[in-house]
């Protein structure tokens, strides 16, 4: 049943993730539950956001219908300060509280980055015993695969693991010795100290750049040990930062989808053979796999795009059709898998393409490992390392305006995805059903005119009659041959633009991050021109910006390199496959003249 609410005041949004209430608005609410005066919910605009709790009454009664689900989730950008409606136009006796409300508790458990990602645990494949157990496994050496060497403990002689941390100074408490941002500190409070000014913290905790872990690192907060397995390099190349290639480039098939079953039979499940290139050695997975491997990732990776994974369905799962467009999609996000430098080179990637599919402890022992990883949220930002040098550093303009460029390009590709995807698809129906009909018609139409000349007993007219029949059929081969097209054609294209709409879905969240770094950069210099901070602590802000945007710029450049390569290979084979199917219909057209020549 959905949870819905009546708005009791107008409330204008004064900040990115509020939302505008309108008096007696019906909304739909995501959860009954506040956060300390703020409920999140849709209203009828589809807007998605927050709103002071206060504002609105809960309605017990059963909603008409579902809120509409937003194609990509609205994501809270900046902090939020609602304000109280305007006294003049309430009674009294309905005026909302006068006492702003306090944003989102800093200690709130929030869900890990990528939140609004939650593994499947439906019918489209339940996750069993063999899957979870309460168990602890401990972590062993090796217990990703061989290829992913354990390192030696801190302290331990071990020269693969470095300890990092960001933090350079005692910390001052949140918002600056408990001031909010913009509130003038009390006399004699020793504001204008160098020492004593902070850069603020997002009063949004919902903020992308809050929960990935961003805001933390930025301010100083990260420490953490690093492996030399766990580094990430940005290098410089000609188009400006880059990911460092993979050393050992390798490819990973997707093929023989077979349905298997388990507890004598009451289960059954589609298993995939995955071969990776790089070892020759087949292992088999289920979608739940996928499925879990694609959280690990989206959770670990904020500034990176991880391939969204074909959808879900509850339904049909064992229909042919729908295993074979499952398989297709799972090969395109292979592909995007093994061609990105560092989701490539993952230990939870290695270990889902590895791990013999037999031996349940070694898996089991890598997934814990892998859920346990410690390089995650702001000590993640620590693996990456950055060039250093002349020439290394990153104007702030610059890296604003080619972010901002990028924003409005995957805008419009957004867009323009959106709309060949509905052509694509109504042409293909178009096809399957009114093409075919009506060439089938003609080819009926024909037949009918052959079996009426057939009346005729005459010998000369006998070659006639059967030329006339031939096309009739020629004309139905080619209503076949138009139902069958799209398949060849259009929904390779319709594969690569679901696909590439998920990594367009990703893009604001990675954007907030470094425009919330942005931000923070500003603020610290605003301090030091106004002579509350130190210029070496807000040097240091600025720094760990810079690791942020040569990762952000070393993605939109991955990006677009992919890019361009799966569109040209995809145009390559659409193009190729349409002259091909003209060419069959064209060579059933010539086939049927033929056959006049000696009438």
């Amino acid at each position: 049943m959905a949870l819905r609410a009546r708005a009791l005041y107008d409330f204008r949004s004064e900040n990115p993730g509020e939302i505008s209430l309108r008096e007696h608005e019906v909304l739909s609410l995501c959860s009954e539950q506040d956060i300390e005066g703020w409920l999140e919910g849709v209203n009828s605009r589809g807007d998605r956001g927050l709103f002071p709790a206060s504002y609105v009454q809960v309605l017990r009664a059963p909603a008409a219908e579902p809120p509409p689900p937003a194609r990509y989730a609205n994501v809270p950008v900046g902090g939020f300060e609602p304000l109280p409606p305007p006294a003049a136009f309430k009674p009294a006796a309905q005026q909302p509280p006068a006492e702003p409300f306090p944003p989102p508790p800093a200690g709130y458990p929030f869900p890990p980055y990528g939140g609004s990602y939650q593994p499947s645990q439906g019918s489209d494949d339940d996750w069993d015993d063999d899957w979870d157990d309460s168990s602890t496994v401990a972590d062993e050496p090796g217990a990703l695969g061989s290829s992913y060497p354990d390192y030696e403990a801190a302290g331990g002689g071990g020269s693969g693991r470095y300890r990092l941390s960001t933090r350079s100074e005692p910390s001052l408490g949140p918002r600056g010795a408990g001031h909010p941002p913009g509130h003038p500190h009390p006399p004699g409070g020793g504001g204008a100290a160098k020492s004593s000014a902070t850069v603020s913290r997002n009063l949004n905790r919902f903020s992308t750049f809050v929960k990935s872990g961003g805001e933390a690192f930025v301010l100083g907060e990260a420490s953490g040990f690093v492996k030399d397995g766990d580094k990430l390099c940005v290098v410089l190349g000609p188009r400006g930062p880059e990911w460092q290639e993979n050393p050992y480039p390798f490819q990973c098939s997707i093929e023989d989808p077979t349905k298997q079953t388990k507890f004598k039979g009451m289960k059954s499940y589609i298993a995939y053979k995955l071969v990776p290139s790089h070892t020759g050695q087949q292992v088999h997975r289920r979608y739940k796999h996928f499925d879990w491997l694609y959280g690990r990732l989206a959770e670990k990776f904020p500034v990176i795009s991880v391939p969204h994974l074909p959808e879900k369905q509850a339904t049909g799962r064992f229909e042919e059709d729908f295993i074979s467009k499952r398989r297709k999609g799972l090969a395109w996000w292979m592909d995007h898998m093994c061609s990105h430098p560092v989701l490539a080179q993952c230990d939870a990637f290695q270990h889902f393409l590895t791990c013999p599919s037999t031996d349940e402890k070694a898996w089991k022992q890598g997934k814990r490992k892998a859920e346990k990883d410690e390089m995650v949220g702001a000590n993640f930002f620590l693996t990456i390392s950055v060039p250093i040098g002349p020439g290394a550093s990153l104007d702030l303009q610059d890296v604003e305006s080619q972010v901002d460029g990028f924003k409005a390009f995957t805008k419009k590709m957004d867009e323009s995805a959106l709309q060949l995807n509905h052509t694509a698809n109504e042409f293909a129906r178009k096809q399957v059903t009114g093409f075919k009909k009506e060439y089938q018609k003609v080819g009926h139409s024909f037949k009918c005119l052959s079996q009426a000349f057939e009346l005729d007993q005459q010998a000369f007219s006998a070659g006639l009659n059967q030329a006339i029949a031939f096309t009739a059929e020629a004309y139905d081969a080619i209503g076949d041959l138009f139902a069958d097209q799209p398949r060849q054609d259009l929904d390779p294209v319709m594969d690569l633009l679901a696909l590439y709409q998920g990594h367009l879905a990703n893009f604001p969240d990675i954007i907030h991050v470094q425009k919330g770094a942005l931000t923070k950069v500003k603020e610290s210099k605003r301090h030091v021109e106004e002579g509350k901070m130190e210029l070496q602590k807000a040097e240091g802000i600025q720094e760990r910006c810079n690791i942020i945007s040569f990762a952000t710029l070393a993605e939109i450049n991955h990006f677009h390199k992919i890019r361009v390569r799966d569109f040209k290979s995809q145009m390559q084979h659409f193009l190729q496959q349409q002259i091909l199917f003209f060419q069959k219909v064209t060579q059933k057209l010539e086939e049927a003249l033929h056959k006049y020549d000696n009438v």
